[in-house]
């Protein structure tokens, strides 16, 4: 899912509001959360929903139980420069810093300078789940007693990290209700007034806010459509959402038009929408918006489709070999098409069969049905596979498994998905996503706590389709659908470490036995809750009556057979959860659950057409303080955690001491084991100087700690299967699908990727989107540099001849620096020809150009300086002038080059800021990148000595502004953190000589997990792998998920 600014965007046509001081952490003077003109469910005769305490305490408010703390938030970037900053913010004491300043810098409302600033979790948590709680009294979900009660039960889960809604409803729920803002605004988004079931344009911003950040859109063959779609597309990457379209309708290139043209076919509008999404960055930020765009198998230009981003990579290639810069937001890159959007092909299990089984294909005219082409299916699929393999495109959905699960086949097929694969239903819907924390539920004597997981659900359920009618869509088609469909998305995070807390591997029988139950009983009970909600407020819209805004002739009247068919497979997929001694009652629980889902159901219908999904959770899982998220297993078994005072702390994941007891080691052998993996960062026998060193874990326990990367020192990783494996385990009790990229190593094969994928199909996954590592030339961790992109070797040989020129070279060299010795102290300039070499090179900091020109001594050294500012006769101009010609004297009277780089290098003062020189992302004055640059170019080793770990230079919201108004101007120091630096630091040469794996910031301790991860657009430190989205660990920037 994608994620949003951090903060709230406004709604479409808003202008600028004044908006009035954020109040206390109480409730509202107001009481009920805003009027309407209706309220449907008022004084309905009705039975109202019975909320029951299960987490809070009716004598003791939820804040009030906890201790707080009050802290500073702050985002430095990978240099140890501020980028955020608040004082004073009061946050639950049990909650890590990470958690702290993602809540901050993400979610907090208002201008940091201002009063109407937030400055306490409770005022975030209390304006949503305050706002939340008195719509459902409001519209008759419930009394205003169990409203209160309500109130508090989802305030205590969300405050104690049980849960946490998408990053949408914290950005925009409770700004109108409980603040006021937005009551003098322009028209809002389109909302379905509840009386009339039509969609209107909201009179006010916020008083219908913004909920999802899922959608899915449909497009159709004319140019209207086609346009329309770019436009909608703009809009929803404009206020951080995300979108997904099949292109199918659209008719083929080898088609003809009405006029006997040729048609441009999809791919001609695909790099339209690419280019919007280039354009309009997701939220109005840096990082790159969130879009799928799907092709069907029998499509006329799907040969075309599959190829397309392999060959714009190898395009990138080209460039990145001439000496573009190749990093995520390079040249290279940004100079070739479909690098916005993820591809998928959607194939049927027709295509599946025929491509075993070597048969033809043939693909057909969209408009008329009539066949088009043959082309051999099993090619088709190995070049599927082989896109995949060199840039991780297009992944495979799978229509038959798709259509199946499908709750509402009356109204018309499933046709896509929103970017990241979760949500999977009809085209012009919506669906709000909230995910649970399985950590919170485990006892302490080991068991599932499922009675308080069931309550949580119910809580979570209830308060996501409360959201539905009172929340604001992009499009009328959009709001009018999700207000007859109310589709939700409940997931849950913390399964990896759940698992390995239990001691079991994450590729185990009983590890899926635990997956499969847990989520078949979130699902069940889900729907159980959608059912006793109906009994209240009536079944969807959309259960009884197929037609939708954009289906006016269904395929049948009603969608009732389909949706207690699906409900009896998700029933029947009990019995084949993995059974397990331990887990049994969780599997016994699935089955009473599913029993009364469907009884419910077909007394009452359900509320809701779809009521789970897995999503990456990539920020709420930060918000929960999750190590693991969605299905994934943990990353690595060392984290390292931010420290208040700055710095950070390696530690050891929790689950491990866990997982150690359970499998029967004493106290003094977990201390033992845990000792080796904070010192060489894995639980593996490691050798060292020739002496292997063992960790104390038995052989036959090593899988239990098996991650999803390899450690620096370790060779165990999952393999691909696992992966499948588990999401095969969950995919049977889902409403939707799960987003996960299965992550393959860089040596794997095309046949691995093609297996991975024939696999994935015959356990029935929805989705699947596969990775290999080191695949994209970019390689912004790649440490070699000097062949960034390429495969070619760098080894080479020395003959043992060689080896005695060499060292005669090397006597000849230290008799000419006898000779030198012998001449210090009589100053000598050495002039250079009159005739001589030079080089231009032309610079650019902070908006500031300039040129440097340097004239060589015939050996190739430099010996004069001139630097040429592009505004002359400033004060800057007249500074560099001086600073050149004293530079050209020293150069000429001896001073080695390296004194002066040591001496003026990294000189800090304005103008300073980013450059266009990929070496030097960033310099802290002209002077600095002058002797940088110097450095570069003359002196040997300098390079290697100094280059950067890969991470690219991104533009950081609101940065250029800054240091626009900042030039030239006295502004204080900025205030430096050491926030990155590793409080445990390894000596830089080993006892053999060999450099050491050396960890000295956050970047360090991730870049060899992957070798092309991005860096983070917001702090600059390296992103990780999180579901299909990478995710920041350092300032909790999501780059595509919510």
């Amino acid at each position: 899912m994608p994620d949003n600014s951090s903060q709230p965007p406004p709604m479409i046509d808003a202008p600028a509001t004044t908006l009035a001081p954020a109040p206390p952490a109480r409730r509202a003077a107001s009481g009920i959360a805003g009027s309407r003109a209706t309220k449907p469910g008022a004084k309905s005769a009705k039975k109202s929903l019975h909320i029951s305490r299960t987490f809070s305490d009716a004598k003791v408010k939820p804040f009030d139980q906890i201790e707080w703390d009050k802290r500073t938030a702050e985002i430095t970037d990978d240099s140890g420069k501020t980028i955020f900053k608040q004082e004073g913010v009061e946050v639950p004491k049990s909650w890590s810093l990470l958690a702290t300043k993602v809540v901050c810098s993400k979610y907090f409302y208002g201008d940091p300078a201002k009063a109407e600033r937030e400055k306490s979790v409770k005022q975030l948590i209390h304006r949503v789940t305050r706002t939340i709680a008195d719509w459902g009294v409001k519209d008759g979900y419930f009394s205003k007693a169990d409203g209160e009660i309500f109130y508090d039960e989802l305030t205590w889960l969300c405050v104690n990290q049980y849960g946490a809604f998408n990053s949408p409803v914290w950005f925009n729920v409770g700004l109108y209700h409980q603040y006021g803002v937005g009551k003098n605004s322009a028209r809002g988004n389109w909302f379905v007034d509840r009386k009339t079931a039509v969609a209107s344009r909201a009179a006010t911003q916020y008083e219908y806010p913004q909920g999802s950040a899922c959608f899915i859109q449909s497009v159709d063959d004319n140019m209207e459509s086609i346009m329309h779609l770019a436009y909608s597309e703009a809009m929803l990457f404009k206020y951080g959402s995300g979108t997904g379209t099949d292109l199918s309708p659209i008719r083929s290139s080898k088609e003809k038009l009405s006029g006997g043209g040729k048609p441009s076919g999809p791919l001609s509008f695909l790099k339209v929408y690419d280019q919007v999404a280039n354009v309009v960055k997701s939220g109005g930020k840096t990082r790159r918006a969130a879009k799928m765009n799907t092709l069907r198998d029998w499509h006329g230009d799907i040969e075309e489709f599959i190829d397309c981003k392999q060959k714009e990579e190898k395009k990138a290639w080209a460039l990145i070999e001439q000496g573009y810069d190749g990093s995520f937001n390079g040249d290279a890159y940004g100079s070739v098409m479909y690098q916005n959007e993820n591809l998928s092909v959607r194939v049927s299990d027709e295509f599946m069969e025929a491509a075993l089984e070597g048969k033809e294909w043939w693909t057909k005219s969209s408009t008329t049905g009539q066949p088009l082409q043959k082309k051999d299916a099993n090619t088709l699929l190995n070049k599927i596979a082989e896109g995949t393999h060199i840039c991780g495109d297009p992944g495979l959905q799978y229509d038959g498994a798709i259509q199946k699960w499908h709750t509402c086949k009356g109204t018309e097929p499933i046709h896509s998905t929103n970017p990241c694969s979760e949500y999977v239903f009809l085209n012009n819907t919506a669906c709000n996503l909230a995910s649970l924390n399985l950590m919170k539920f485990k006892r302490e004597d080991g068991t599932f706590d499922v009675e308080r997981f069931k309550a949580a659900v119910r809580i979570y359920i209830t308060a996501q389709e409360i959201l539905v009618d009172n929340a604001s869509y992009p499009t009328k088609e959009i709001a009018e659908n999700s207000h007859i469909y109310r589709t939700l998305g409940l997931g849950f995070a913390n399964l990896g470490s759940l698992c390995m807390s239990y001691g079991l591997p994450y590729d185990s029988h009983e590890g899926r036995a635990l997956a499969g139950a847990i989520t078949a009983i979130m699902t069940g009970h889900a729907y159980e809750q959608s059912a006793e909600i109906a009994a209240t407020m009536g079944a969807f819209k959309g259960y009884r009556d197929a037609r939708c805004s954009h289906v006016s002739k269904p395929l049948k009247k009603d969608n009732v057979d389909s949706m207690l068919g699906v409900i009896h497979l998700h029933r029947n997929a009990v019995e084949d959860i993995q059974p397990s001694q331990e887990f049994n009652y969780l599997k016994d629980e699935a089955r009473r659950t599913w029993d009364s889902a469907l009884a419910k159901g077909k007394k009452h219908g359900y509320r809701n057409a779809q009521v789970t999904v897995l999503a990456p959770t990539g920020t709420i899982a930060f918000l929960m303080d999750c190590d693991t998220t969605g299905v994934e297993p943990d990353i690595a078994l060392v984290k390292y955690k931010l420290l208040a005072g700055g710095g950070m702390l390696k530690i050891v994941n929790r689950g491990v001491a866990d997982a150690l007891r359970r499998l029967g080691y004493n106290e003094t052998e977990i201390e033992s084991i845990i000792a080796h993996i904070e010192k060489h960062d894995t639980i593996e026998d490691v050798e060292e100087n020739g002496t292997a060193i063992r960790s104390g874990l038995k052989p036959a326990h090593l899988e239990v700690f098996d991650c999803a990367f390899k450690a620096h020192k370790g060779k165990r990783s999952i393999h691909y299967m696992a992966h499948l494996s588990m999401m095969a385990a969950a995919q049977p009790f889902i409403s939707g699908a799960i987003s996960k990229t299965v992550n393959l190593p860089s040596e794997a094969t095309v046949a691995d990727v093609r297996d991975a994928y024939v696999q994935a199909w015959r356990m029935g996954l929805k989705c699947v989107a596969i990775y290999r590592d080191g695949s994209k030339r970019s390689q912004p961790l790649n440490t070699k540099k000097t062949n960034e992109g390429g495969d070619k070797s760098t080894t080479v040989a020395v003959a043992p001849e060689q080896v005695v020129t060499l060292e005669n070279r090397i006597k000849e060299l230290e008799t000419e620096i006898g000779n030198l010795h012998e001449q210090v102290g009589k100053p000598l300039r050495r002039k250079l020809p009159d005739t001589r070499a030079s080089y231009t090179h032309k610079f650019d900091v902070a908006g500031h150009e300039g040129y440097l020109t340097v004239g060589v001594f015939p050996d190739g050294s430099p010996g004069e300086l001139f630097i040429t500012m592009s505004k002359e006769g400033s004060t800057i101009g007249g500074l560099m002038d001086s600073v050149a010609a004293l530079t050209s004297m020293s150069l000429q009277y001896g001073v080695p080059l390296e004194a002066l780089v040591r001496k003026f290098a990294h000189q800090r003062f304005e103008p300073s800021g980013f450059t266009k020189n990929p070496e030097i992302g960033r310099a802290s004055s002209i002077i600095d990148y002058v002797f940088r640059w110097l450095a570069f170019q003359f002196i040997p080793g300098y390079r290697d000595a100094n280059k950067k770990d890969g991470q690219p230079n991104l533009p950081m919201p609101g940065l250029t502004e800054i240091e626009r108004q900042s030039v030239n101007r006295s502004v204080p120091e900025l205030p430096l953190s050491d926030d990155t630096d590793i409080l445990v630091k390894s000596e830089v040469l080993g006892g053999n000589g060999k450099p050491e794996y050396k960890v000295e910031s956050l970047s360090d301790a991730l870049k060899h997990f992957m070798h092309d991860a991005p860096a983070c657009p917001k702090c600059g430190h390296i992103a990780v792998r999180n579901g299909a989205c990478f995710k920041c660990l350092n300032c909790g920037e999501s780059l595509g998920c919510s």
